[in-house]
């Protein structure tokens, strides 16, 4: 970082307990600048975006080949400070997003310049990152001055599908029957008949599977079951898969000639990657296997497709303040709250607001008073901070026209 440059951070509001966001679902924040001297901008900007790559090498030395694609969903951008040349033009696959624009000279002094984006309402994969590829949702800022090199931050959202609960298919059982005869070391045959509750789950929730296995074979087995990740890979012609065990368990021994039924259950982390069939260069896939193993012979075995679904919301997505978003407010003199509590609100925000001491008032001898705070701060939403705005006299007002996807 420049020395001219004490704080360059880039942050955002979250709008739920877990952080997350989901198509549609706005995105706010701001970023802060603060300089010790005057310094020139050419160009001032953050934009957000959602791509997804995939990458992996096959072969050694001469015969090494590198495979790879990529995925672009959208891209957003929004200037705070424009090359005067460069204003009003559009640029190739990028939405530009109207925002407050200021002046190319930036005073000393500490400065906030706020943004706000609003996620495509279009079908895109959730946040991942496997072995070979990712899926990405990150917000980026960058400076560019004359003869200065671009100094840059960035910061990644959490993106989750959202669960319209539209996937009652994903709730009917399964079901499935293995038998096996036994042929060298052993005689007889066993038999196993395995059903599933469904096939969705959330994250965290419980696999229930009963098993039902007739072992009539001279062998003794044992009962195994998995929960396996399948990633797939895709550049091109060429796929290129990887994965990884969820759980992997045994159960009790089987002695020969008996019968045994098996409850199993399976929880599931809380942070396990959903499903993914909606990307075209990556899948993310899920197969529960329930078998026997039997030594010196090939296992029966029973395999179902299993569907994680994203788990649902602590608290629904933050809709803005009662009667839409306002402008983002310059932080007030001698308003920064203590450790733990949240400043009052500027003069003049809420007009209306009622004050409960001010009498008369209907019903006040009895003690009933009405809401006296109607415009409640919602859940997710953070105090700005400080550091005062870019002074808006100082600039001219810019309007950048958005551009079709």
């Amino acid at each position: 970082m420049s020395k001219s440059i004490k704080e360059f951070s880039l942050h955002y509001d979250s709008i739920n307990e877990s952080n997350t966001f989901s198509s549609g679902d706005i995105v706010e924040g701001r970023v802060v600048l603060e300089v010790t001297k005057e310094i020139k901008v050419d160009s001032f900007f953050v934009k957000l975006t959602g791509d997804a790559h995939v990458s992996w090498t096959e072969g050694s030395g001469d015969d090494e080949t590198t495979y790879s694609d990529h995925e672009r969903y959208f891209k957003l951008k929004q200037y705070f400070i424009q090359e005067s040349l460069k204003k009003g033009e559009s640029e190739k696959n990028t939405t530009l997003v109207d925002g407050e624009t200021y002046g190319p000279v930036i005073m000393p002094g500490s400065h906030v310049f706020p943004f706000r984006f609003q996620l495509p309402q279009q079908n895109m994969p959730p946040s991942f990152k496997g072995f070979h590829g990712w899926v990405k949702y990150v917000l980026t800022v960058k400076l560019s001055r004359p003869w200065k090199s671009t100094s840059s931050t960035h910061t990644e959202l959490n993106f989750v599908l959202r669960n319209d609960g539209t996937n009652d298919h994903l709730l009917q059982p399964q079901s499935g029957t293995q038998d096996k005869k036994m042929k060298l070391f052993g005689s007889g045959k066993m038999s196993m008949n395995v059903t599933a509750e469904k096939t969705g789950y959330m994250q965290g929730e419980t696999i229930k599977v009963f098993v039902d296995i007739d072992n009539s074979s001279s062998r003794d087995v044992k009962l195994k079951y998995s929960l396996r990740q399948q990633q797939t890979f895709i550049a091109g012609r060429r796929t290129k898969r990887a994965y990884k065990d969820i759980v992997k368990e045994t159960r009790d021994r089987i002695p020969s000639g008996e019968k045994s039924k098996f409850i199993v259950d399976m929880t599931l982390p809380h942070d396990l990657n959903v499903t993914i069939e909606n990307c075209r260069i990556l899948k993310v896939q899920y197969e529960l296997k329930v078998y026997l193993d039997v030594s010196f012979a090939s296992d029966p075995e029973v395999k179902f497709p299993v569907v994680i679904l994203p788990a649902e919301q602590q608290c629904p997505p933050w809709q803005g303040p009662p009667g839409g978003f306002q402008p983002y407010p310059p932080p007030q003199p001698n308003l920064v709250p203590y450790p733990g509590e949240l400043p009052p609100p500027p003069a003049g925000l809420y007009p209306n607001l009622y004050d409960p001491t001010v009498l008369p008032y209907p019903e006040a001898a009895a003690g009933v008073y009405p809401n006296p705070n109607p415009h409640a701060i919602q859940p997710g939403f953070q105090p700005a901070p400080s550091a005062p705005v870019y002074d808006p006299n100082q600039s001219t007002k810019e309007s950048t026209p958005n551009m079709p996807y």
